[in-house]
């Protein structure tokens, strides 16, 4: 059976105590929640237009440093390459508030893909965070893989190393790639949900 870390379903269940009544999280092994969004060219996308293909969600704030780690090394352009290899559409979703850090304009997304990160696919613009919310994003980064068939197979960090510390990525377990593996293989995702870590995405209600 896939593994779910059980720190992150108590996290989980403890913010989800602290903020009150919310809309339902999203679960692994059920259809990933539907969503319209506009991206940095004002088109509207919608995830089922990506069906039949393997997306990968991926919160991002370019101002936060744990984000920073990763581009900054470029060990998430590696991982966009490697998917976008294998057919898998990655999208970066960005849903920081106006005013708050992270908050890119449709111009600004452009030339921040342009820059660092080539290989996905596209950026999608959530400053109401809407489809944050949707997705019970917390963090930057926050990672989610979707199968053909529109089922959410993984969510969570994007490895173990939940440090800002670039040199942690040396021996980092990177939970995408893997599951990306197994999917390519044919098998169950064997980490399905575990702990994000990262920035508190900006929303505007965060003050």
């Amino acid at each position: 059976m896939p593994r779910i870390d059980r720190r992150a379903l108590i996290a989980f269940a403890a913010a989800a105590a602290i903020g009150g009544p919310a809309a339902a999280a999203p679960q692994v092994g059920q259809p990933a929640p539907a969503f319209q969004v506009k991206d940095m060219n004002g088109k509207v996308r919608s995830l089922a237009e990506f069906r039949g293909k393997t997306v990968v969600l991926e919160w991002t704030n370019n101002g936060c440093p744990y984000v920073q780690k990763h581009y900054n090394s470029g060990n998430m352009q590696t991982l966009q390459r490697e998917a976008a290899k294998d057919g898998v559409v990655w999208l970066n979703v960005i849903s920081s508030a106006p005013g708050f850090q992270g908050h890119l304009s449709a111009p600004q997304a452009k030339a921040w893909k342009t820059k660092s990160a080539p290989a996905a696919a596209n950026v999608l613009l959530d400053a109401d965070g809407k489809v944050g919310r949707l997705y019970d994003a917390r963090t930057t980064p926050h990672m989610y893989v979707i199968d053909k068939g529109g089922k959410l197979v993984y969510m969570g960090g994007i490895d173990d190393k939940p440090y800002q510390d670039p040199e942690s990525l040396k021996d980092a377990k990177n939970y995408v790639r893997a599951a990306l593996a197994d999917i390519k293989a044919g098998r169950p995702v064997a980490t399905s949900v575990t702990r994000p870590y990262g920035c508190s995405v900006k929303y505007a209600s965060a003050g």
